[in-house]
């Protein structure tokens, strides 16, 4: 499990946002959604957590951990 806050990249109408789970402000807002995922995992890596980025539609697209994982992982 995540140590700090998971970061959701998402669309918002003046850009890209970053959001810490629920957190009721954006923390940020870049005009491409590379841009706020960069700042999002800047901010993963320092808290342990992960990255959720959403499509347009608001579905999760895909998702990165910064956390404390297993390796190699188990199974």
């Amino acid at each position: 499990m995540a140590k700090g806050k998971n970061q959701h990249v998402v669309k918002r109408d003046n850009g890209w946002a970053v959001r810490g789970e629920k957190n009721s402000r954006d923390t940020v807002v870049k005009s491409t959604q590379e841009e706020a995922f960069e700042a999002a995992r800047d901010i993963a890596r320092n808290q342990g957590s992960e990255v959720f980025i959403h499509g347009r539609d608001g579905k999760i697209r895909e998702r990165n951990s910064y956390g404390n994982d297993p390796y190699p992982p188990n199974g």
